[in-house]
């Protein structure tokens, strides 16, 4: 006579550790029934709830890593940690004016400086380069009373003289080879320099005879005005530009 056999399979931690998906733990807590000669000798491998078996190992792994439900696996959360501000990228002419704001104040141009015509009642004849050395000013006379003036700068206290030089050659753009008395002075100063708008020369120069001085452009215009060179004698650029175009080699220099 047979006996039956009534096995009740509970589901344990350490059973769904090794085997069961928690779908399968709910379907083995039902009754099996087996008789004892249909048993096998061996004991019987439990099948998984699902043949789709998890990557991470099924069983009590999975289960930590699903919602315990659907077997929907954990889904790491985003990071909360807060995260730098991004600036956005600063305007360029904001970033201009914050260079500006670190450059040292210059003073404004002065407009008594500024090109004109005005009276002249000196003895120089038309076409003579007359400079004021102690007023900042050259005047190019133009007869009838009259002459253009305009605003200089002139030679630092101890760089300035007096004389009569004629003007001996004319260059645009002209290159820069500092001579040796300044680079005693300054040896930080180039060697040489080709000409252009960096150029301390200015955009041009007329050279007094066989001197080292010269009527020059500047690329600082603010110091118009001053006791500024080792000699030379400075003007705007568009103010030697035009002197440029009313002068020719050989015109006489006045230096007072």
């Amino acid at each position: 006579m047979f006996r039956k056999i009534s096995l009740t399979l509970l589901a344990s931690a350490s059973y769904l550790a090794v085997n069961l998906h928690p779908a399968a733990a709910i379907e083995a807590t039902e009754p099996t029934v087996v008789y004892a000669d249909q048993m096998p000798q061996r004991p019987a491998p439990v099948r998984t709830a699902s043949a789709d078996r998890s990557t991470m190992g099924g069983g009590f792994i999975e289960f930590l890593f699903s919602d315990g439900q659907s077997g929907r696996r954990y889904q790491p959360q985003p990071s909360y940690e807060p995260r730098r501000a991004l600036l956005p990228p600063m305007d360029p002419q904001q970033s201009m004016r914050q260079d500006d704001a670190n450059e040292p104040a210059r003073p404004a141009f002065d407009p008594k400086y500024a090109k004109q015509t005005v009276e002249y009642h000196g003895r120089e004849g038309v076409g003579t380069i007359v400079i004021d050395t102690p007023n900042k000013f050259l005047f190019l006379v133009q007869g009838d009373g009259r002459a253009l003036r305009y605003g200089i700068g002139v030679g630092r206290p101890g760089f300035t003289w007096s004389g009569v030089k004629t003007i001996s050659a004319k260059k645009e753009w002209p290159a820069w080879t500092p001579p040796p008395e300044m680079l005693a002075r300054r040896p930080d100063l180039p060697r040489h320099m080709e000409g252009g708008p960096q150029n301390p020369l200015g955009a041009r120069a007329m050279y007094l005879g066989s001197s080292l001085y010269r009527i020059h452009g500047s690329n600082e215009p603010w110091t118009i005005g001053t006791n500024v060179s080792s000699g030379c004698i400075r003007m705007r650029n568009e103010d030697v530009i035009d002197l440029y175009g009313r002068v020719n080699v050989g015109a006489k220099v006045v230096v007072l």
